[in-house]
C-alpha cells in the first residue's frame, strides 16, 4: 500500500530534515490566503515566492489554464509554433521599454538567466568580437540555479560546493552598507559611486574581453537591496563607454512588484535585455523569459533563411498552458490596475513595516515598492538559525507565510492586499521576531 510520507522528496533549498520533523504543507489557497489541510487560513506575505502578484488561485487564470488543458497541451517549439506563444510575446514587449521588442520563452528565472547569457556571448561572436566572453555579476546577487546563473551571482553560500563553475566571471562590490544606508525608505542616497568599479574591471580584464553585465535592479533574494539613486544610470553609462551589454534580471522584480510591468522604468533605464519569469502568469504555471533589444535580435537574422539562428531551447518555450496562463494574468493585471495599486501603496507599507525598528534583534529595514526585509541578528555560533525560527514561528503560531533568506526575513505580499492585510502581516512579523528574541 502507498504511503505518502516525506522521505522520498529532496526539497529544494530547504532543510530538508528539519522541515519534516515540523512540516509546513499547504493544501490550497484563495487570493491572499493558504490554508492547511485543517483548513486553517495563513495569510500569504510573501506572494507564494515572489510569485502571486495577482493573489492565488484568481478564477480568469484558473479558467483559461482549463480551457487550453482541453484544446492543445503539447506542440513541438522547435520549428513549429502555436497562437498562444506569439500573442504573450506581443503583450510582453508591449510592456516593455524601449525597443525591447522580442521575447524567448523558457520555463523559469534561471533558464531565462543561462539563456541571456548565451545570447550575450553569441551576439559579440556574431560581430567579429569572439573575444568578448567574460562575464560580471554582483556580490549578492541572485541569477537562479543554472551554472550561467549561478557563477554571475554573488550569494556565497550558494555557490561553494559546485567548484568553478564558469571561467571568466567577475562580481562588482554589492551596492549595500549598513552604516551608511540603515533603516532607509526606498532607494538610498549613497552609493551610486560603486557602479565605478566596473571601470576597475575594464582596466584589469580589457573590455574587449567583457560580454555582458547583469545585476538585479533591485537585488531581492538576498535581502532586498533597492538600487542607490543614481547607480543603474552609471552602469548604463559604463557599459554603452565599452560596448558592453546590460542585463536586467527582473526575475524578481518584475510584473508590477516595484510599482512599474519593469522596474527598468521606475529607474528610468534601459537595459539590452531583460529576464523574467515568476510574475508573468502569477506563479500558476512555470514560465519565464528573455526580452531582448531589436538589434541584437537583428544580428542573429541573417545567413539562409532555412538555417536555426540560435542553436538554444528548451523541450516546453512557450507552453500553451503557460502562454494562456501569462495572457490571462496580463489581463487581471490590466483590468485591476495592478501596478499602479502597488505604487499607490507603497508609502503606506514602507511606514508598515519601517514600524519594526526598534523589535528586538532588528538590525536595518529596507524596502522598494511592495517588498520589504529585515535584518536580524544572528544568534552567536548559529548563523540563519533566528531567521529560520521566525518563518517557522511565523507559519506554526501566528499563520503567516514569509521568507527567511539566512536571519533576513522578507516581506513581498500579492498586489491585491489590503491597508488592513499590510496591517496584519506586520503585526504577525512583530509577534514572530519578538518570540525568537
Amino acid at each position: 500500500m502507498f504511503v505518502n510520507d516525506l522521505d522520498a522528496y529532496w526539497m529544494p533549498f530547504t532543510a530538508n530534515r528539519a522541515f519534516k520533523k515540523s512540516p509546513r504543507l499547504l493544501a490550497y489557497a484563495k487570493n491572499m490566503h493558504y490554508f492547511s489541510a485543517e483548513g486553517r487560513a495563513i495569510i500569504d506575505g510573501s506572494a507564494g515566492l515572489w510569485c502571486a502578484n495577482a493573489g492565488h488561485c484568481r478564477a480568469s487564470i484558473v479558467e483559461a489554464i482549463g480551457a487550453q488543458a482541453g484544446e492543445l497541451l503539447f506542440p513541438p517549439p522547435f520549428q513549429f509554433g502555436h497562437p498562444k506563444a506569439f500573442a504573450l510575446a506581443s503583450r510582453i514587449a508591449a510592456l516593455a521599454p524601449g525597443d525591447l521588442d522580442h521575447v524567448f520563452f523558457t520555463n523559469s528565472g534561471s533558464e531565462a538567466v543561462d539563456t541571456a547569457l548565451k545570447i550575450a556571448i553569441a551576439y559579440h561572436n556574431l560581430r567579429g568580437e569572439g573575444t568578448r566572453q567574460r562575464l560580471v555579476g554582483r556580490e549578492r546577487g541572485f541569477h537562479g540555479s543554472g551554472f550561467g546563473g549561478t557563477a554571475v551571482g554573488g550569494i556565497g553560500a550558494n555557490r561553494k560546493l559546485f567548484g568553478c563553475l564558469l571561467a571568466g566571471v567577475d562580481h562588482l562590490p554589492s551596492t549595500y552598507d549598513r552604516a551608511k544606508q540603515a533603516f532607509t525608505k526606498g532607494e538610498p542616497e549613497w552609493g551610486a559611486h560603486r557602479a565605478d568599479e566596473l571601470e576597475r574591471i575594464v582596466g584589469v580584464h580589457d573590455a574587449s574581453t567583457i560580454a555582458a553585465v547583469i545585476v538585479e535592479p533591485m537585488a531581492g533574494s538576498t535581502g532586498v537591496l533597492p538600487p542607490p539613486d543614481g547607480y543603474l544610470k552609471r552602469l548604463r553609462s559604463i557599459c554603452d563607454k565599452y560596448d558592453i551589454l546590460l542585463i536586467f534580471d527582473e526575475v524578481t522584480c518584475g510584473f508590477g512588484r516595484l510599482g512599474h510591468a519593469f522596474a527598468a522604468e521606475r529607474y528610468g533605464v534601459l537595459p539590452d535585455m531583460i529576464t523574467f519569469a515568476k510574475g508573468v502568469t502569477s506563479g500558476t504555471v512555470p514560465l519565464g523569459g528573455v526580452i531582448v533589444r531589436q538589434p541584437i535580435y537583428e544580428t542573429f537574422m541573417d545567413g539562409p533563411e532555412h538555417a536555426v539562428e540560435l542553436l538554444h531551447g528548451y523541450t516546453c518555450s512557450g507552453h500553451p498552458l503557460a502562454c494562456a496562463a501569462g495572457l490571462a494574468a496580463l489581463d487581471l493585471y490590466e483590468e485591476e490596475d495592478l501596478f499602479a495599486r502597488a505604487l499607490q501603496l507603497e508609502p503606506f507599507f514602507a511606514d508598515a513595516v519601517h514600524g519594526l525598528k526598534g523589535l528586538p534583534n532588528v538590525l536595518d529595514i529596507r524596502n522598494a515598492g511592495l517588498s520589504a526585509a529585515i535584518d536580524l541578528r544572528a544568534k552567536p555560533g548559529a548563523p540563519g538559525k533566528r531567521g529560520y525560527d521566525a518563518m517557522d514561528r511565523a507559519f506554526h503560531n501566528f499563520d503567516l507565510l514569509l521568507r527567511s533568506s539566512g536571519d533576513t526575513l522578507i516581506l513581498t505580499p500579492p498586489l491585491i492586499v489590503s491597508e488592513a492585510q499590510i496591517d496584519e502581516i506586520v503585526e504577525k512579523t512583530a509577534r514572530a521576531i519578538t518570540a525568537v528574541a
